[in-house]
């Protein structure tokens, strides 16, 4: 039987929208000027702010967060633990935090399958 995979990984990958990141101006003005609960514009931050991060590591690692993300997902988790601790500098809250996720996968599925023919 496959052990339960941890989140932590999913905690680095999104430490981009954390306050305690870095300060960045440009970065924190972009965020707060998107509507996490709007897919499109979701999406529009994801690829903006964690497709280039996510290219850079090698295939195993982005499978893994792939493979992290699906695994929570199926087993129906509401990723209340991964953000409960987490701030960020969404100007809102996230009203459905599988959702968020699930729009987090299919982007990471697009950047994967997109990056597999960089070359």
């Amino acid at each position: 039987m496959k052990q339960k995979p941890s989140m932590m990984p999913l905690v680095g990958l999104l430490f981009v929208f954390n306050i305690e990141n870095a300060r960045n101006e440009e970065r924190e003005e972009l965020i707060v000027s998107k509507n996490i609960n709007v897919d499109a514009e979701l999406s529009e931050l994801f690829d903006i702010l964690l497709r280039p991060e996510f290219l850079s590591y090698p295939p195993s690692a982005q499978e893994k967060y792939i493979e992290i993300i699906s695994y929570y997902l199926k087993a129906g988790d509401t990723f209340d633990n991964l953000f409960e601790d987490m701030d960020t500098y969404f100007d809102q809250a996230i009203h459905d935090r599988r959702h968020f996720m699930e729009i987090l996968l299919g982007c990471l599925g697009h950047y994967y399958s997109e990056g597999r023919f960089i070359i």
